[in-house]
């Protein structure tokens, strides 16, 4: 979920302990970072049920790539009439709401492309147009189906996108689970940093954590209430200092116990010692030891939301990784500057061993 954060720039002068008053006050910025943030009106931010993945997988256990093939029309640069481009966006848009369509692109003749040949370590340059009409390709989607068999029925509803007859060609994309053991865990991990940085979010560090217990306050959450989460936070940025035990200086956003409506709990708290007498009207959560995605937020905390709606929606569901069902969690770190919104923000995803 989204973490509002009320402390200053360079933590405090010691790990554990009570903190001064000049110390308490780095924490009293809290408002500050409330005005910066403001959720979408849609909460944009998917609120993280682990024990419900954004988007089933069995739901969508393939993709496919469908080439539409080039013709002798279509190498000859001739474009689309009205009619056939008013039919095709409406069977863009069907893909689109039968969440099908994940991307769709046409293609200018091949006149205007290359090749490159390898031979060794040898590299050819072969300018187009190139004479095998029936094998170029002049369009293509990319779609998430359940089966073959559906892409076919979806293919079938396609309006013929030539002037004459032609053949549109459907393959299946490959998954990580089709590399078997030689697709270690390392080369899963690097694949699934590459996908994050395609989409925006940057390098991912994974990493081997060790149990951390975090104490604060917690509220309930459902999507239409999710914009509440910054009241939450101005009511315990005030805490945080006086807290006897406290263990660093960051602050914790962490979200779990979610239930298959999408509603969950969400702690805003400290790390604390194991074993140490909880405060009166706190709770506590404990982050399990395990393996962890952990992502980097740098920019204005404004854009935290479209950034957690981009993990959730478009990472998550092909990572390649799977997630554990554990608390995630973000961690303003000691580059976070509440007074200008601008700074670090770790978001930790758990992953199953």
């Amino acid at each position: 979920m989204v973490l509002h954060i009320a402390r200053g720039r360079g933590g405090f002068a010691r790990s554990r302990g009570n903190f001064t008053d000049p110390e308490r006050r780095k924490f009293s910025h809290l408002s500050i970072v409330c005005d910066h943030f403001r959720l979408s009106d849609t909460g944009a931010v998917n609120p993280l049920c682990p024990e419900q993945p954004v988007i089933p997988e069995s739901s969508i256990p393939m993709k496919v790539i469908v080439f539409v093939k080039a013709t002798a029309a279509s190498e000859a640069g001739a474009m689309p009439d009205e009619q056939l481009l008013r039919d095709m966006g409406n069977y863009n848009e069907e893909l689109v709401k039968a969440g099908i369509m994940e991307a769709g692109e046409g293609l200018h003749p091949s006149s205007k492309g290359a090749r490159v040949r390898f031979s060794g370590k040898n590299r050819t340059v072969i300018d187009g147009p190139f004479a095998e009409t029936k094998e170029l390709i002049a369009g293509f989607w990319i779609w998430k189906v359940n089966s073959m068999a559906e892409a076919i029925e979806w293919l079938k509803k396609c309006p013929n996108p030539h002037p004459e007859d032609c053949e549109l060609e459907i393959r299946q994309i490959f998954s990580t689970e089709d590399f078997g053991a030689e697709f270690t865990p390392e080369l899963r991990e690097q694949e699934a940093s590459i996908r994050a940085q395609s989409l925006g979010l940057g390098a991912i560090t994974f990493l081997d954590a060790d149990e951390k217990r975090i104490v604060g306050t917690q509220g309930h959450y459902t999507p239409e209430t999710v914009k509440d989460i910054p009241q939450q936070w101005a009511e315990f940025g005030p805490k945080c200092g006086l807290l006897p035990d406290q263990i660093g200086t960051e602050a914790y956003g962490v979200t779990w116990n979610g239930k298959p409506d999408c509603s969950f709990d969400y702690l805003t708290g400290v790390a604390y010692p194991t074993g140490k007498a909880i405060p009166d009207g706190m709770t506590s959560v404990i982050l399990p030891a395990g393996r962890y995605a952990r992502f980097f937020h740098d920019g204005h905390v404004s854009k935290l939301p479209a950034y957690f709606d981009t993990i959730w929606a478009k990472w998550v569901p092909d990572c390649g990784l799977k997630i554990a069902k554990a608390p995630c969690f973000e961690v303003y770190t000691e580059e976070f500057d509440p007074q200008t919104g601008m700074g670090g923000t770790a978001v930790w995803i758990p992953l199953e061993a």
